[in-house]
């Protein structure tokens, strides 16, 4: 396996797309319930939290930046060889394979979850898997172009979810969040944790960085990235303070996609079927990076091409989905693969950022 990736010019693409990457693989099912979730433990204070968490992703991005810098082209998969050997690295990687697997099943099955509860209860869940995998396939296949693209457009197509919530953000009352300050810090600190699931997906950047043309510029539009998202997340949970009781919001599964209830128009009574219709554009982008990180790094550690590899993980993905559905099986699924992600995404850049170092300080001594 080369250390070094080499990317044709002609599939490469620009650092600015990277907030249209890093938006479309945050914002999936974790910002429907993230106000319900880190509520109970800062009560008003949790946008406290939320703020901690987005400067904490702001130094993880640079401590992520700076281990790619020493490689100038190469990715997470190229790294973990050059530092532990073939073996160990290959392994790493293959742990780096399910991770990203772990992170599409959690989030189709979370959507299986609300179509089921907003729609159709008696709906097979391997239809709904079947739907969003076959689309994620189809962009995937077309190549990295396609994928940007497709993030590009849905990230255009989705923002009228955001518009919709002009009438529930016209009628809030700040009042709600006072009074300021009451929390203690364990539980501050509690909250945030549980608002980093919402955060996943900025290690996409430690696989994609390759493709990159101009990677002196991807800072600007990584930060924006994250800044679009803490604003999503404090603005459902805002308007989530203002519409729900205390009691209430802590027993709602989705209170941002609950108050969409509360809104409609002459032409459309229920607008809130509508979202869950439209929400599958918003974690369409997440399915997409997620199949095309696994059957990268598939091609990377075993050389196998993406163009087969793209259907068997499908299938793979369609059948586990089906298995994990049942709600006896949904819930402890999901808080295992959250707290993946979280040791994961959280904990590892920062371990493994003095090994790389190291790497490099023990070469240039050689050198000389």
């Amino acid at each position: 396996m080369e250390i070094r990736v080499n990317i044709k010019p002609n599939i490469q693409f620009r650092a600015f797309y990277i907030f249209f990457i890093i938006v479309g693989i945050q914002n999936g099912v974790g910002v429907l319930e993230a106000p319900a979730k880190i509520f109970p433990y800062a009560k008003q204070d949790a946008w406290i939290s939320i703020l901690l968490v987005f400067l904490y992703m702001i130094i993880l991005f640079f401590v992520m930046l700076l281990i790619l810098n020493q490689y100038k082209q190469t990715d997470l998969f190229g790294i973990h060889v050059d530092l532990f050997g073939h073996f160990f690295g290959k392994f790493l990687g293959i742990l780096l394979i399910l991770f990203f697997f772990i992170n599409i099943l959690s989030v189709l099955v979370r959507y299986i979850e609300i179509i089921t509860l907003f729609l159709y209860p008696s709906l097979p869940p391997y239809i709904i898997a079947i739907s969003v995998i076959g689309l994620s396939i189809y962009c995937v296949l077309g190549g990295m172009k396609v994928i940007v693209g497709a993030c590009f457009f849905y990230f255009i197509f989705t923002q009228i979810l955001v518009l919709l919530l002009y009438y529930p953000i016209s009628t809030m009352d700040f009042n709600h969040l006072l009074p300021l300050f009451q929390a203690n810090l364990p539980d501050i600190l509690q909250s945030a944790k549980e608002v980093t699931y919402s955060y996943l997906g900025l290690e996409i950047l430690l696989v994609i960085y390759p493709f990159i043309s101009d990677k002196t510029n991807v800072k600007k539009p990584a930060i924006l990235a994250l800044m679009y998202t803490t604003a999503i997340l404090l603005l459902s949970l805002f308007i989530s303070m203002r519409y729900y009781s205390f009691h209430t919001l802590e027993r709602i599964s989705y209170p941002t996609l609950t108050l969409f209830r509360g809104i409609s128009f002459p032409f459309i009574e229920r607008i809130d079927y509508f979202i869950v219709v439209e929400w599958m554009m918003v974690i369409l982008p997440n399915c997409i990076l997620c199949i095309w990180a696994i059957t990268y790094g598939l091609k990377r550690l075993f050389n196998l091409k993406q163009r087969k590899t793209v259907y068997v993980i499908g299938i793979m993905i369609i059948i586990m989905t089906s298995f994990t559905y049942p709600k006896i099986i949904t819930d402890p699924f999901l808080k295992v693969s959250a707290e993946i992600g979280f040791w994961f995404m959280y904990v590892y850049p920062l371990l493994l950022l003095p090994i790389v170092m190291i790497k490099k300080k023990l070469k240039q001594g050689r050198g000389q």
